[in-house]
């Protein structure tokens, strides 16, 4: 395929990597530097876009896919709140959109992990729930969007929680999330349950960030003949 690659940072830089080592061609690196160069690409040179940019970034790149009828995978976040807009964008230019807050396999089923290990608590009121997410100091946005996916998931069977809180100390209806930014790091993310009498921990620890490329470029490669919205459900299979 011809992968047009919009942001080029440590991420992009991983899945430019992977994907030629996957037989793709990188026919263009968009940053902040040479943005002027996006019109030069259209459906006639591009087969997939590839979207990690920055928050800032991410609403005018999808807005620019959409319009081109671009398949374009994003794992962008901090922007979402123009979701509906750029998923309208999609179907009414017939192009292709697929996001994930994190394209990792293991993420991934530690996702259903999570909803099904907060099914198995829900009648157990004496269990507190609490998430902690830890990324490298260079991450822009809090929470993460993979720290947000897992909270929503605790939201889906815990009655008694309606929302999430980037806190600490949060009111009986909240999930607090603790946002830790330190070195490196690639990402982790913990769900602990506290009762009287005991705890419950599972977490998920990335070593690099060559499994997030990856699923990234594979969903490209899923998506590139589609048209649509999809997400990591559609490319690994419902539960």
């Amino acid at each position: 395929m011809n992968i047009l690659l919009l942001g080029y940072g440590k991420m992009g830089k991983v899945i430019e990597q992977i994907a030629l080592s996957r037989g793709h061609q990188i026919v263009g690196k968009i940053d902040v530097t040479n943005r002027h160069e996006l019109d030069t690409f259209s459906r006639d040179n591009v087969d997939a876009v590839i979207e990690f940019s920055a928050p800032e970034a991410a609403y005018e790149n999808l807005k620019w896919c959409m319009n081109k009828g671009l398949p374009t995978v994003c794992g962008t976040t901090g922007w979402l709140h123009h979701r509906p807009e750029i998923e309208q964008l999609c179907q009414a230019h017939g192009a292709a959109f697929f996001y994930a807050s994190n394209y990792s396999i293991g993420v991934n089923l530690f996702f259903r992990l999570n909803k099904y290990l907060a099914k198995l608590i829900a009648p157990y009121s004496q269990y507190s729930v609490h998430t902690t997410e830890i990324h490298h100091i260079h991450k822009l946005d809090a929470p993460s969007g993979t720290a947000i996916t897992l909270a929503e998931g605790l939201i889906e069977h815990l009655a008694a929680k309606t929302e999430w809180a980037n806190q600490a100390d949060v009111a009986e209806n909240q999930i607090p999330i603790v946002s830790l930014r330190e070195g490196e790091v690639p990402g982790t993310h913990v769900i602990r349950y506290d009762s009287a009498v005991d705890s419950i921990e599972i977490q998920h620890v990335a070593h690099s960030r060559q499994g997030f490329a990856l699923g990234a470029v594979v969903a490209a490669e899923w998506l590139s003949p589609r048209q649509g919205v999809y997400g990591m459900d559609d490319l690994l299979g419902e539960d």
